[in-house]
């Protein structure tokens, strides 16, 4: 992902949520609606959400170290994780707690032109923030189908957003039904109500976020497409003539790690080797230029031995299942 695209994404959300939020407090104030409230809260908790995405992006472009010799590119992955913990603790769960109190001790909202004209301008702001990160996601998304993007994208910060706005939006539309019901009934259980269902979408989409950006932490691959460029790009079909097996690793979302140990001649010379795999790593890099770390095992390949199964020491986690190897 472009971390640009990222950025400008982020920046317009931060600043949306920022103004909405000021502007849903002083609703509250003047008119004691808990869908307000709940809403303000949720617009505060957004505007550190994005504080928190851009402090990760920040610390991630730090030089690697010797403690840290990949570098910091996980950070946004790191940080992207605490906004889904924000968001359902500080924005969700708040809203089911004052949702709860509101139905269990309901009161006629006052000054009702105050969260109605609030929630029309947010609304607006709102619709501004998505269509931007809708605008920077195209760019990246090509033809999959969003939920294939927010699943599979390895940079967090624009899925981040892109859920944030649509549950911000949604939670607007449900805060105007919840005190349009309450105003035309006169029952303020109807904010209530309201408050609730903004606090199990919240929670949601909690959820979906922590799902997603632990799998990031735990450490994914490069994903089909990159991977049959890197395979294409290691044989030349001269001195490497086919891949024994491969592992890569997004060590963050701009930067990709592949291992692989490669079937070279068993007459060729120690030099003919190493520019060959020199060379292959010239291929890696030009055709995935997020290739950044790649280290390539010569050996000498087997039919016999590869009939007995991956080696164990050769494959993370235990054996390559039967029928996956290259």
């Amino acid at each position: 992902m472009s971390a640009s695209g990222g950025t400008k994404a982020i920046v317009a959300a931060l600043a949306a949520n920022l103004a909405i939020a000021a502007a849903k407090f002083v609703a509250f104030a003047f008119s004691g609606s808990s869908s307000m409230l709940a809403e303000g809260v949720h617009s505060l908790a957004d505007s550190g959400n994005q504080a928190l995405l851009l402090v990760g992006g920040k610390k991630a472009k730090r030089e690697a170290t010797p403690q840290h010799p990949f570098g910091y590119g996980r950070e946004r992955y790191i940080y992207a994780f605490l906004v889904s913990i924000i968001l359902f603790s500080v924005g969700g769960m708040f809203a089911l707690y004052e949702g709860y109190e509101k139905i269990k001790h309901p009161h006629e909202i006052e000054h009702w032109y105050w969260p109605v004209g609030v929630l029309v301008f947010a609304i607006i702001a709102e619709t501004f923030s998505f269509r931007t990160a809708i605008k920077e996601s195209n760019l990246l998304r090509g033809k999959k189908s969003w939920k294939e993007f927010v699943r599979h994208a390895k940079a967090p910060e624009l899925p981040v957003v892109l859920l944030e706005d649509l549950g911000a939006l949604v939670g607007l539309i449900l805060a105007l039904g919840g005190v349009g019901l309450a105003l035309l009934t006169g029952d303020g259980v109807w904010d209530g109500i309201g408050t609730i269902c903004i606090g199990v979408l919240l929670v949601l989409i909690a959820v979906v976020l922590a799902i997603e950006t632990k799998s990031l932490l735990l450490g994914e691959g490069a994903g089909a497409e990159n991977e049959q460029k890197i395979e294409a790009a290691i044989v030349d079909g001269d001195v490497v003539t086919r891949i024994i097996h491969m592992r890569t690793l997004h060590l963050g979302p701009e930067e990709l790690l592949v291992a692989a140990k490669i079937a070279v001649p068993q007459g060729d010379t120690g030099a003919e080797i190493a520019s060959a795999i020199d060379a292959a790593e010239a291929r890696i890099r030009e055709a995935v230029p997020i290739a950044r770390v790649i280290y390539l095992e010569p050996d000498i390949y087997s039919e016999a031995e590869a009939a007995k199964g991956a080696d164990r020491d050769a494959a993370p986690g235990g054996p390559t299942p039967p029928g996956t190897e290259h």
